[in-house]
């Protein structure tokens, strides 16, 4: 079979640390080609602009788009026109209802899209799932806190309206939590602390309940120095369950059953290979709409500005 022909669109950190060597380390798919303004890749054709690339580089069958994602939107609906199959970085947008008419686009183009969630390609995330599927839960408490100057330097789009803020990394425990939990569950309150100097929030506290009144806490802060935080405690009838390091590890009672290396973005390109093979699509907006729950719903207050450390 030959190797689907996939180009980034926006070279920016996350498509540098891990979209490139995963899709170099995916059979089936290759790099072929770079759209960014501002950077390049040695040895790889490189063009300005996604239309330019489109225009100029017909033979390339897929784009993963890793722009910002106030922009995904425009650039899955010309690349799809185009016949290219999707691939979107999480969030997959900056609105849930955009995503709908790329979905029909998608479906009536013949052609896959694929909106990714990488934390549900955690190492411990499936095992979890398999441990909660036919056990009774008593709550769930979510702790996601890390330090935004080291893990988002001078990325100003983060801050802006649809670049979620605190919610950028937060929703890769919502997207852990709506895979392992055997229920839907939805919001029932939120605080979101906005600092004076910017239009997104820096830290969240948010309440979860399910059909049941399972209890589920989430606290989402931006703001951790020194060791990072990304744990999921799940109390159950047969004892506690720990989903740790992003879902790299997962202890049950302190008896560790999971402790691997994270390999999230080549298990995402295997995904988006086999679904191109069976031309299918895979858009689960589930963790999306958790995070537009809680700025519909959530009370604002504001804290002191944020002022990022000057290089």
């Amino acid at each position: 079979m030959t190797a689907i022909r996939v180009a980034i669109v926006g070279l920016g950190k996350i498509a540098r640390d891990q979209h490139i060597p995963a899709i170099a380390g995916t059979p089936g798919i290759e790099l072929t080609a770079i759209a960014s303004r501002n950077a390049s890749l040695d040895g790889i054709a490189h063009f300005k602009t996604l239309d330019e690339l489109l225009d100029a580089a017909p033979d390339i069958d897929a784009v993963a788009l890793c722009a910002p994602p106030q922009v995904r939107q425009a650039q899955a609906a010309a690349a799809l026109r185009a016949g290219k199959h999707v691939l979107l970085e999480k969030p997959p947008g900056a609105t849930v209802s955009e995503l709908a008419p790329l979905i029909a686009t998608a479906r009536e183009t013949g052609r896959t899209l694929f909106a990714t969630w990488h934390s549900r390609f955690a190492p411990a995330v499936e095992p979890a799932k398999a441990f909660l599927a036919d056990r009774q839960i008593t709550s769930v408490t979510i702790e996601w806190k890390e330090d935004v100057k080291v893990w988002h330097p001078g990325q100003a789009w983060i801050w802006e309206p649809g670049g979620l803020g605190v919610f950028d990394p937060g929703i890769n425990a919502l997207s852990i939590l709506t895979r392992i939990l055997p229920r839907p569950f939805f919001l029932t309150k939120a605080e979101l602390s906005f600092p004076e100097n910017r239009a997104a929030p820096i830290a969240a506290d948010l309440a979860f309940s399910d059909a049941t009144a399972l209890p589920i806490r989430a606290e989402f802060d931006w703001r951790q120095t020194g060791p990072q935080t990304w744990d999921i405690r799940v109390e159950t009838d047969a004892g506690r369950l720990v989903l740790s390091a992003g879902g790299s590890r997962l202890a049950h009672d302190g008896q560790t059953l999971v402790n691997e290396k994270q390999a999230e973005y080549r298990g995402i390109y295997r995904r988006f290979v086999e679904l191109i093979g069976n031309g299918v699509s895979d858009v689960d907006l589930s963790p999306l709409i958790h995070v537009a729950d809680a700025f519909m719903l959530g009370r604002r207050r504001e804290v002191e500005p944020f002022i990022e450390d000057k290089k």
